[in-house]
Order: structure tokens, then sequence, then C-alpha cells
């Protein structure tokens, strides 16, 4: 397959798709190597952000994502202020910050963390498709387990669970580990507003 057609398939798959598209059903699709795949949407990728496309593919995590330029996120949110998602409360941001760093984790360890009920905000993050489910832990009763997803990291800015803040006290336990996760659930918080404010919305 010739490189412009390569990069034309390549497109028209991640705008259809609107979801992340992960590398590998890229390769299947188009028969090409991961290596092969990941230059030409790199490239793509360099390619609408210098020409300032109103158009950006950006890589999450293992998947690549058609989305919308950051400096055409006004004219987004003023075309589509009734789609606009709420901000996160800080309850939401506090259960996310603690599955973003501890996953996968069951409902029961988050509430120890918080010392509160999170039924309501968990069931919240997955609707809002911030969180998934993730097997159940294989203790009696077998509890549900939940981590981020792909849109959580869009959502947020990151390309992968490694672009998190350092979270300096992750092993420690009371007052500490409250301090630290309150200052990550604040770096969390100000991403939020500066994507929200920056663009970034999907097609």
């Amino acid at each position: 397959m010739e490189l412009k057609e390569l990069e034309s398939a390549i497109e028209g798959i991640l705008f259809a798709a609107g979801d992340p598209v992960p590398t590998e059903r890229l390769c299947l699709t188009l028969d090409q190597d991961r290596e092969t795949v990941d230059s030409v949407c790199q490239s793509l990728a360099d390619k609408y952000s210098y020409e300032r496309r109103g158009v950006r593919i950006v890589k999450l995590d293992t998947s690549w994502q058609m989305c919308s330029a950051p400096e055409q996120a006004p004219y987004i949110r003023k075309a589509l202020e009734g789609r606009k998602p709420a901000k996160l409360s800080q309850p939401a941001l506090e259960v996310l910050s603690i599955i973003a760093y501890f996953q996968p984790v069951t409902r029961a360890y988050i509430e120890q963390v918080r010392g509160v009920d999170s039924s309501y905000t968990v069931g919240l993050l997955l609707e809002r498709e911030l969180i998934c489910e993730a097997g159940r832990l294989n203790v009696p009763g077998r509890p549900m387990q939940f981590r981020t997803t792909k849109t959580f990291l869009r959502s947020f800015g990151l390309t992968s669970l490694e672009d998190l803040p350092e979270l300096p006290g992750a092993g420690q336990e009371g007052d500490q580990l409250t301090m630290e996760l309150e200052s990550a659930i604040q770096r969390l918080k100000t991403a939020e507003e500066q994507e929200q404010e920056g663009g970034g919305e999907q097609d």
C-alpha cells in the first residue's frame, strides 16, 4: 500500500470511529506492522498540528483518535453548548483520583480511603465513561474492580497513565496519603479546567 493511500485509510478510519482506535486494530485492518502504523499516525498528527487544521490526531496509550483542535474550542463550545459535559464535582475528582492512582480498585477500597459511601459517585463516573469495570476480585463476595478508560486520558490531556502527576505518598497511610491525594485531585481539577478551556472536543 502506497503511503498516501495508507494515510488516507487511517484518516478515514479515525474519523468514522470517533472513539480511540487501538494500533493493533489498525495494523490488522491495513495489513501493516505496528512500527509503520505508529509512524504514519504520528506523521499525520504532526502535519495536522503544523498546518493548524481544525482537527487533530492524538495518541492515547496504545490507541489513536481524531479530535478537534484546541484553538477551535470557543466556537465548538458555542455551537454545541447543550452537549458540554458538566465539570466534575470534588467527590467525583476524589474517587477518580483514587481509581487512577491505585487501579484496579474495588468500591470498598475507595470508601475505605474516603471514609464515605461512594456508590453514587462511582456510578456517575461509569456513566461519563471515565472509568469502567475491570473484573471481579478473587475474594469472598467477588467485588467488582474499576479502572480508568481512554476517555479519562483524553479528558485530562494524558497520553498514558505514566503521565499522571507523581504521587510521592502512594505507599503511605492516613493523613499523609490524604494530603497527597488532595494534591493530586487539585492537579487533576486544574488539568480538567485547562482541557475544557483549551478544547479537545471529540468529533
